[in-house]
Parts: C-alpha cells; sequence; structure tokens
C-alpha cells in the first residue's frame, strides 16, 4: 500500500488528517460554508479506512458492498476562516454487523469548531439487493476493531 503524505496520521485508533482552509472553501467574509465541514469529514474518513487497511474499491467490485451515510450530525461550535490549517481528529465509536459510526472533530490549534458524529451502512450495490444492509466483510470489521492500530507518520513535509 502506497501512503500519500495527504493520508494524514493514524495512531492508536485516532487518525489526524490536517488540511488548509480555501477560497473556495469561504463565503465572501472569508468563513467556511457550513456544507464545506462535511466535506472535511468526508476525506478525513476516506483516508482513515485507507490507512486501516480497507481498499474501498475492492469491498466494491469483490464483496459487492458499499458504505453510505445513514446518519449524521454537526455541532457547529466556532467558524474556521481563510487560511486556517484544521485537523480533522477521527476515531471509530462502534462497529455492529451492518454498520459503523466514526466521531470526528475539526479542530483548529486543538480546539474543536465542528463535531461531527456520521454512522455509516454497510449496503449491497448491483443486482437485486441493491440498496439493502449487508453485514460488514469479516476482514474490514476485523481491521475497524483490531486493538491495536499501526503508527503510520507523515512525510517530513508535512507537519500536523
Amino acid at each position: 500500500m502506497i501512503v500519500l503524505p495527504t493520508s494524514g496520521r493514524l495512531a492508536d485508533g485516532t487518525h489526524l488528517y490536517p488540511l488548509r482552509v480555501y477560497y473556495e472553501d469561504t463565503d465572501t467574509a472569508g468563513i467556511v460554508y457550513y456544507a464545506n465541514y462535511l466535506k472535511f469529514a468526508e476525506r478525513a474518513r476516506s483516508e482513515m479506512v485507507r490507512l486501516l487497511g480497507i481498499e474501498q474499491r475492492r469491498m466494491l467490485e469483490q464483496d459487492g458492498v458499499a458504505f453510505a451515510v445513514r446518519h449524521c450530525t454537526a455541532d457547529y461550535r466556532r467558524p474556521a476562516r481563510l487560511d486556517d490549517a484544521l485537523v480533522v481528529v477521527s476515531q471509530v465509536a462502534d462497529v455492529t454487523g451492518a454498520t459503523l459510526v466514526i466521531g470526528q472533530d475539526i479542530t483548529l490549534n486543538g480546539e474543536t469548531l465542528v463535531r461531527v458524529q456520521v454512522t455509516l451502512a454497510c449496503m449491497r450495490v448491483g443486482g437485486v439487493a441493491d440498496g439493502r444492509p449487508a453485514r460488514i466483510p469479516a476482514a474490514v470489521r476485523a481491521l475497524l476493531v483490531r486493538p491495536a492500530v499501526p503508527v503510520v507518520e507523515p512525510s517530513e513535509s508535512q507537519t500536523l
């Protein structure tokens, strides 16, 4: 597996994903548009599962399943602004037979700006069972619930 510097850092079950607020993320006052926090959280979740060793394309192509957002809450506490260096802190909160709950804090200098909690449902894709709930594949589940997650360090050019 190739780990790009943009993947963030994963240690002890916590994923840290750095990102910069760009002009495209903000309104004319330079404040991040509320829906963009969900995009930030999605990118961080995708990188977290990649660092855990879960290949979502493989799940789709070989297992015929994919994760879909079933429920999402966002608690907006304070806005981020143009050029802020944010860190999305993500942790797997719960794993059941067919669902995965991930808690995420979007932070600035250690302060939580937005708290997001997402419930992902595993579902069948393709064929007559399209969209029906499915059990999370055993190999994927094992990667999500294992007690000791390996440390994956960012490259030297990336700072958190």
